[in-house]
C-alpha cells in the first residue's frame, strides 16, 4: 500500500484502480462520460460504462486520500469537466427492504444519496465511501443547477449539501430550491457545518430548520462517522417518510371510496372527509378541517343519549354501529348507518377516530318507492290515473296519498295550490317518525294495488293509527275472570275513580344498619351461610333457607357474594366496606313486612340476574358496566315497594302517584330513592370514585332496566327483543348453517347498543318474574307469597271504599292455581322462550313445563289451593 497505484482507464471510461502489491484490481470504480458534451455538466453513463462490472472497495483497505480522488475520476485527472458524478454500485449493494405499515407491505429500494459539494474534499470523500459502505447509490453534484436536474430526475432519499463555506453556493438556497419541488416532501436534506471550538458558543438549529433542512452535520470526514449518520437517517426520517408516501395510495382509495368517510382526532377535531363525505353532507372540506364536530349543526331525531352512549363505546377503544341522523348543511336530517372505528397510537392511547357513513338502506328503499311511485304519476294516462285515484279515494276515505293530491290539483286556484303544496312539504319534511314513514310507504303501495290488497292495508292502516301498538286486545278467554283481572291490572294503571282517601306513602327511610348482624367482609361470614352460598351458582338456589339463615336479611351476604364474584367493587373502584355499607342500607329500606315484595324477592332477582349473566350468549353481548348495571338495578328495582300495585296507589290518591303523575310510579321511586340513599352518605357512596361520565353511563343504564320491570309495557319490550334480536339473530345462524361457515353477523346484530339496552331490559325482566321457572317447591312458595300480598291489597281497597283492582283475588274465593295459570300464559311463556332462543337456558324452561303442569292438575281438581288435597291434609 505504501506504492503508488497505477491507473488505467479503459476507452469505456471505467477508470481502474490497482495497487503495486495487490494481485487484483480494487473495488473502486467511476464512471465518467466518453465525451465532453455535457447538459449543465450532468455527465451521462453510456452503454458500454453500464456493461463493466461495478467493483465495490473493501471497507478495511481504504485507499490513501490522493489516490481515492484519483479513482472517482476527478476532472483535474481525466482532463474531462464535469459537476455531477456517479458513485460506485458494490458487489454487495444493499437489496431491497420490506417495510410494514400497519396491514400493508412495502417494498423499499435501495437508498440514493445526492452529495452537493462544490469541490472534493476530506469530507465529501467521507461521505462517497460511507454511501459505498452502506451498499447506496450516490451522486455528486457541484453547482445548484446541476444539484437540481439530478434531483429532479433520481428523486434521492438523502441530500447531502455542504453548508460549511458560502464562498462557492449557498447552501440554505438550494435547500430552498429543492423544497420548492414536488419530490422533494419526502427526502431527507443533511446540513454539514464547520465544527466550533470547544469554548466557542454552538449555534441555533432553527435557521437551518426553516430553510428546509431536516438535520445538521458536524463536519466530521471520519468514513464511519459518516456511515453512522447515514444508516441513522436510513432507519428514522426515511423510512417514516417511506411509510408517509406509501399513504398516498390509502388517501387515493379513500377519495375514491363511495362511503363517506370522517377522520377526527382523540378530540373529535375533524382531520379529514371523502368527496363522498361532502356530497353526502353537502359541506366543502375547507369548511370543516379543523372544526370540531360539536361545532356542526346536529339533529333533533337521535335519542337524547345516543352521544353519550356512542362516546362510551368509542372512549373504551370499542367500535360503535347503529343508525345516526345527521344534519346536512341545507338542514336536513340524513338517516345513516354509522360505524366508528377508534385508531390507537402511541403509548396505546386513542388518536383517531375513523367514521364509516352510508345513507341508511330503509331511507334509500323509501326514496325509490316514492321516486317510481312519482314517475308512474307523470308517465301514466292522465285520465286513467285520474279516475282510479277518484274510485280509490272514495274507498279509502282519509287515507289519500298527500302526493297524489297535489299531482292531480296542479289546476286548482292559487290558494288551493299553496294548500296543497304546503301539505307536500310537510310529507316531505325530515321530522317524521319511524311509524309516519310506515304509513307513508303504505300509502304509496296502496295506490295502484288491487282492491282487496287496498282494503286489506287500510286495516293495517287502522292498527297502526291506535296508540297501543304492543298491546294485544285481550277479550274474555273462556270467560275467565282471573285472566281478564289479573292482566288487566298489570297492564294498566288501574285508575278507575278519584277517591277523597289519600294512602299515605311513608317518607321514613331507613338510613340506620347498625342493629343488623352483617359480616365485614366477605370472608367474615358464619359457616352455615358459607355453606348455602357455595351453591348461589346454581338456579337451583333456595333463597328460603338463606332468608331464614340470615333472619329475613340475605341481600347483603349474597349481594357480596355475587358482587365479588363479578368484580364491582373493581369497576366502582370502592372498598368492600363501602360495598357492604351500601347493600345494609338498601336492604334496611326493603320492608319485611311484605310477604312478597321485600329484600327476600331483591335477592332472588339478584340471583337471577347473576346467573342469565353467566351464559355465553349474554356475556358476549355486554361489556363490565353493563353486567354491573345489571347486578345494581336488580339489588335496587323493588327498594321501599309499600306491598301494594302502581293502580291500588293511583286510586287512593298517594303522594308518589302525584309525584309521578301516575305513570310508573313504583319504579321512578325504586330508582330515586336508592340515588338518594347512595349519594347521601360517603360511607356508602358506592359511585364516588368514578368519573362522570361512566356514572352518568351506569346510571342511566340503571334506570332504564327498573324502568323495564314495569308491567304495563311488558309486551312491549317482549316485541322488540322478538324482532330486534331473536328473529335477526336466527335468520343469521339459518344462513350461516346452510352455508358452512361460521356467522360474522350475529355478534354485530347483538353489539348494537340499542340492542345490547332490549337485552338488559328482558334480562331483569325474566330474573324479576322468574318464579314459574324455578324448582317446584320454590315456585309454590312465590305463587303463596304473592297471592297473600295480593289478599292483603283486596282487602284494604274494600275497607277504604277504593276500587278493587283484582277481585279474583279475595282470600275467600280466589284460586290460586287459576291464577297462575293464566300468569304463565299471558306474560310468561312467550317471554321465557324468547330469553331461552337467546341465552339458552333449558333449565328454565324444564322447570316452567313441570310447574305449569303442577297449577293445570290442581285446577282439574278444582283446588284452589297451592298443593293437592291429600298434601293439604298431610
Amino acid at each position: 500500500m505504501g506504492c503508488a497505484p497505477s491507473i488505467h482507464v479503459s476507452q469505456s471510461g471505467v477508470i481502474y484502480c490497482r495497487d503495486s502489491d495487490e494481485s487484483s484490481s480494487l473495488n473502486q470504480t467511476a464512471t465518467v462520460s466518453q465525451g465532453t458534451a455535457a447538459l449543465h455538466g450532468l455527465f451521462i453513463k453510456t452503454d458500454a460504462a453500464d456493461s463493466i462490472p461495478s467493483v465495490r472497495a473493501c471497507p478495511s483497505r481504504l485507499p490513501p486520500a490522493a489516490p481515492r480522488r484519483q479513482h472517482r475520476g476527478h476532472p483535474a485527472r481525466t482532463g474531462i469537466r464535469a459537476e455531477t458524478q456517479t458513485g460506485p454500485a458494490g458487489l454487495k449493494q444493499a437489496s431491497a427492504t420490506e417495510v410494514q405499515i400497519g396491514p400493508m407491505r412495502l417494498t423499499q429500494d435501495p437508498i440514493q444519496v445526492l452529495l452537493i459539494f462544490a469541490k472534493e474534499d476530506n469530507q465529501s470523500d467521507g461521505f462517497w465511501w460511507a454511501c459505498d459502505r452502506a451498499g447506496y447509490s450516490c451522486n455528486i453534484a457541484r453547482t445548484p443547477e446541476s444539484a437540481l436536474e439530478c434531483f429532479l430526475d433520481k428523486h434521492q432519499e438523502i441530500i447531502v449539501i455542504d453548508h460549511r463555506n458560502s464562498r462557492y453556493f449557498d447552501g440554505e438556497n438550494i435547500c430552498r430550491s429543492i423544497r420548492a419541488t414536488k419530490p422533494s416532501e419526502h427526502t431527507v436534506i443533511l446540513a454539514v457545518v464547520p465544527c466550533i471550538s470547544a469554548d466557542e458558543e454552538e449555534t441555533s438549529v432553527l435557521p437551518l430548520l426553516n430553510a428546509g433542512f431536516d438535520r445538521q452535520f458536524m463536519e466530521n470526514s471520519s468514513i464511519t462517522a459518516c456511515y453512522n449518520e447515514l444508516v441513522q437517517i436510513e432507519h428514522g426520517e426515511v423510512r417514516s417518510q417511506f411509510k408517509l408516501r406509501a399513504c398516498n395510495a390509502v388517501f387515493t382509495a379513500l377519495d375514491h371510496c363511495q362511503e363517506a368517510i370522517e377522520i377526527t382526532s382523540e378530540d373529535h377535531v375533524i382531520q379529514y372527509v371523502n368527496p363522498a363525505y361532502e356530497q353526502m353532507m353537502g359541506y366543502q372540506k375547507v369548511e370543516l378541517i379543523g372544526k370540531e364536530l360539536t361545532e356542526l349543526p346536529k339533529s333533533d331525531k337521535n335519542c337524547a343519549d345516543l352521544l353519550d352512549t356512542i362516546n362510551t363505546f368509542i372512549k373504551k377503544g370499542k367500535e360503535w354501529q347503529g343508525v345516526y341522523y345527521a344534519r346536512s348543511k341545507s338542514g336536513d336530517s340524513i338517516r345513516q348507518h354509522v360505524k366508528i372505528t377508534p385508531v390507537m397510537g402511541q403509548g396505546g392511547k386513542i388518536r383517531h377516530f375513523v367514521s364509516l357513513k352510508r345513507l341508511h338502506n330503509t331511507n334509500e328503499s323509501n326514496k325509490q318507492l316514492y321516486q317510481s311511485h312519482c314517475d308512474e304519476k307523470n308517465t301514466g294516462d292522465n285520465s286513467q290515473s285520474e279516475s282510479h285515484s277518484f274510485k280509490y279515494k272514495n274507498r279509502r276515505k282519509d287515507s289519500t296519498y298527500i302526493k297524489s293530491i297535489t299531482s292531480q290539483c296542479s289546476d286548482a286556484p292559487s290558494v288551493q295550490s299553496r294548500r296543497y303544496s304546503s301539505m307536500a312539504r310537510i310529507h316531505s319534511m325530515t321530522i317524521e317518525a319511524p311509524i309516519t314513514k310506515v304509513i307513508n310507504i303504505i300509502n304509496a303501495a296502496q295506490e295502484n294495488s288491487p282492491i282487496t290488497v287496498a282494503e286489506a292495508l287500510d286495516r293495517v292502516l287502522e292498527i297502526l293509527r291506535t296508540t297501543e301498538l304492543y298491546s294485544p286486545q285481550l277479550g274474555t278467554k273462556d270467560g275467565d275472570p282471573h285472566t281478564s283481572d289479573l292482566v288487566g291490572a298489570l297492564m294498566t294503571d288501574g285508575l278507575r275513580r278519584l277517591s277523597g282517601n289519600e294512602y299515605v306513602f311513608s317518607k321514613n327511610t331507613n338510613l340506620s344498619h347498625s342493629h343488623l348482624s352483617v359480616p365485614n367482609t366477605v370472608n367474615d361470614v358464619p359457616p352455615c351461610i358459607v355453606q348455602l352460598l357455595d351453591n348461589e351458582e346454581s338456579w337451583d338456589f333456595n333463597i328460603f333457607e338463606l332468608e331464614a339463615v340470615t333472619n329475613k336479611r340475605p341481600l347483603v351476604y349474597l349481594g357480596l357474594k355475587v358482587f365479588a364474584r363479578f368484580g364491582v367493587s373493581e369497576f366502582l373502584n370502592c372498598s368492600e366496606g363501602t360495598l357492604r355499607a351500601w347493600l345494609q342500607v338498601i336492604e334496611a329500606n326493603y320492608h319485611s313486612s311484605n310477604s312478597y315484595h321485600n329484600s327476600t324477592h331483591a335477592a332472588d332477582v339478584l340471583h337471577a340476574t347473576a346467573f342469565f349473566l353467566g351464559s355465553e350468549r349474554v356475556k358476549e353481548s355486554l361489556d363490565h358496566l353493563d353486567e354491573v348495571a345489571a347486578l345494581i338495578a336488580a339489588t335496587i328495582h323493588d327498594i321501599d315497594h309499600p306491598g301494594r300495585t302502581n293502580s291500588f296507589l293511583c286510586n287512593a290518591g298517594s303522594e308518589l302517584a302525584v309525584l309521578y303523575n301516575d305513570t310508573a310510579v313504583l319504579e321512578s321511586h325504586h330508582t330515586a330513592l336508592a340515588f338518594q340513599l347512595t349519594i347521601k352518605d360517603s360511607k356508602y357512596n358506592i359511585f364516588k370514585n368514578i368519573d362522570r361520565n361512566h356514572y352518568r353511563t351506569l346510571r342511566q343504564a340503571i334506570i332504564d332496566m327498573v324502568l323495564a320491570t314495569e308491567m304495563t309495557k311488558h309486551f312491549e319490550h317482549v316485541n322488540k327483543f322478538v324482532n330486534s334480536i331473536n328473529k335477526p339473530v336466527a335468520s343469521e345462524e339459518t344462513s350461516s348453517h346452510s352455508e358452512g361457515s361460521d356467522c360474522e353477523c350475529t355478534a354485530n346484530i347483538k353489539n348494537f347498543p340499542d340492542n345490547q339496552t332490549l337485552i338488559k331490559r328482558m334480562m331483569i325482566k325474566c330474573a324479576d318474574v322468574a318464579n314459574p321457572c324455578r324448582p317446584l317447591e320454590l315456585c309454590i312458595e312465590w305463587a303463596g307469597r304473592i297471592s297473600e300480598e295480593y289478599f292483603a291489597q283486596t282487602d284494604e281497597e274494600k275497607r277504604q271504599g277504593l276500587p278493587v283492582v283484582m277481585p279474583v283475588f279475595d282470600r275467600n274465593t280466589c284460586s290460586i292455581p287459576k291464577s297462575q295459570i293464566s300468569f304463565i300464559d299471558y306474560f310468561i311463556t312467550d317471554m321465557f322462550d324468547a330469553w331461552d332462543a337467546f341465552a339458552h337456558l333449558p333449565v328454565l324452561m324444564q322447570h316452567l313445563a313441570n310447574n305449569y303442569k303442577h297449577w293445570k292438575t290442581l285446577d282439574e281438581l278444582k283446588c284452589k289451593s297451592l298443593r293437592p288435597p291429600s298434601e293439604n291434609n298431610n
